[in-house]
C-alpha cells in the first residue's frame, strides 16, 4: 500500500456481533470469527440513495442520508454476524426487509422513547411543583431536560458495556478505529501495524451521538421559547405531548446538524480550537471502545481489505463475488489501495 499523507477516508465501518461491518463507496463487508476461529467475509453490494438523487448530497440532508442508511445497514449486519457467531444454520439466509424495517422502527421508536420522551417526562414531574417557579416557556426548562437526556445517555452506555457479550462489540469497534487509521495513514494492513493506534477516531458514531445530544438541547432551548411552542394545547397532557412530538421530528434535522459538526471538527483536528470542541466525544468513545485482541485486529482488516479488493478488482460496478472463507489474514491477496482514492468529501 503506497504511503499518502494522513487523511480522512471514505470508508467507515461498524462493529457487530464477533466481527466488523465495513462500508466502501459501493460495497458492504461484513466479517465475522466463527465458533471454529475461521473467518466469514459476506460481500455485499449497494448504492447510496445520495447517488441516485444528488440534491441528498447537499449539507444536513447528507447527515440524515447517512443516519437512516447506516441504521439500515447496521441492523443487516447484527443479524447476519449473530448467525454466523452462533453458528445457526440460517446463518446465510438474508434479513427480509419487512423484519428490517420493522427492527429500525422499533430502534428508532425505543431511541426517541428513551432520550426524548423520558427526560421530558422527569422534567415536568420535577417542574410540576408550586415550590418550583419554571415552565415548558422558559429555555431553562429545556436545558434542564438536555441535562437528564445527557445523563440517561452515559447511564445506558455506561450500563450495557458491563455485559459480557457488548464488552466484546465494544472490543470490535476498537479493532475498527485501529483499522481505519492503520489505512488512512497509508500503512500496510496488518495487524503489527493496527496495533499501535488509538481505538479513538474523532468520525466515530458515538461522538454523533454525543453531539446529537448537545446540539437538540441548544436547539430547543431557543426553539420552543421564541416560536411560542409551548402552549399548543389547553390540556397540559396534550401540551406536553405535542411538545414530545416536535421535539421527534426535530431531531432529523438535528442529526444533520450534528454530521456537519462531527465533519467539520474531524477535517481541523490540528486546529486546537477545533480539537477542543471534538474532544467530549472522544472522551465518550472510552467508554464504548476497548483495546481489542489481535485476533479481533485481524477480523477487522480483514472486513477493511475486503471492501478494497472489492472496489478495485470490479472498479465500482455492481459485481460482486461470492461470500468467503478464510483461515487468517494472510488468505487474502494484497490489494494496492491508497486512501486518496476514496476521499471523504
Amino acid at each position: 500500500m503506497n504511503k499518502s499523507s494522513a487523511q480522512f477516508t471514505s470508508i467507515g465501518g461498524q462493529a457487530v456481533i464477533e466481527g466488523v461491518m465495513m462500508r466502501s463507496p459501493h460495497f458492504i463487508a461484513v466479517a465475522v470469527r466463527k465458533p471454529n476461529q475461521r473467518i466469514v467475509i459476506r460481500n455485499k453490494s449497494y448504492l447510496s440513495i445520495g447517488q441516485k438523487y444528488p440534491f441528498l448530497k447537499k449539507p444536513v440532508l447528507r447527515g440524515v442520508v447517512t443516519l437512516l442508511e447506516s441504521m439500515a445497514q447496521g441492523v443487516e449486519s447484527l443479524g447476519y454476524s449473530a448467525n454466523v457467531a452462533s453458528d445457526t444454520e440460517n446463518s446465510g439466509e438474508q434479513i427480509s426487509k419487512l423484519a428490517m424495517a420493522g427492527s429500525i422502527a422499533t430502534a428508532i421508536l425505543l431511541g426517541m422513547g428513551l432520550f426524548v420522551a423520558l427526560p421530558h417526562l422527569i422534567t415536568v414531574l420535577i417542574t410540576n411543583s408550586e415550590h418550583v417557579n419554571l415552565t415548558a416557556k422558559s429555555p431553562l426548562f429545556h436545558l434542564l431536560d438536555g441535562g437528564f437526556k445527557m445523563a440517561i445517555l452515559l447511564t445506558y452506555v455506561y450500563v450495557i458495556g458491563l455485559m459480557k457479550d457488548i464488552h466484546r462489540v465494544f472490543q470490535y469497534h476498537g479493532a475498527e478505529h485501529k483499522s481505519i487509521y492503520t489505512f488512512e495513514a497509508g500503512e500496510d494492513l496488518t495487524v503489527e501495524n493496527a496495533r499501535k493506534y488509538t481505538t479513538l477516531h474523532p468520525r466515530c458514531g458515538t461522538s454523533f451521538l454525543l453531539f446529537l445530544v448537545l446540539i437538540s438541547i441548544l436547539v430547543f432551548s431557543v426553539v420552543f421559547p421564541i416560536f411560542h411552542l409551548t402552549e399548543l394545547a389547553a390540556n397540559p397532557f396534550v401540551n406536553h405531548l405535542l411538545m414530545v412530538v416536535i421535539k421527534i421530528f426535530l431531531m432529523l434535522p438535528v442529526a444533520g446538524f450534528a454530521y456537519e459538526f462531527i465533519r467539520a471538527c474531524a477535517f481541523r483536528m490540528q486546529n486546537p480550537i477545533f480539537r477542543a470542541l471534538i474532544w467530549p466525544g472522544m472522551i465518550l468513545q472510552k467508554l464504548t471502545t476497548r483495546e481489542p485482541t489481535d485476533d479481533q485486529l485481524e477480523v477487522a482488516l480483514a472486513s477493511l481489505k475486503q471492501v478494497l479488493r472489492l472496489e478495485k478488482a470490479t472498479g465500482g460496478t455492481t459485481m460482486v463475488s461470492d461470500d468467503i472463507e478464510i483461515t487468517n489474514l494472510f488468505d487474502l491477496s494484497l490489494v494496492e489501495a491508497d486512501v486518496a482514492e476514496f476521499p471523504e468529501l
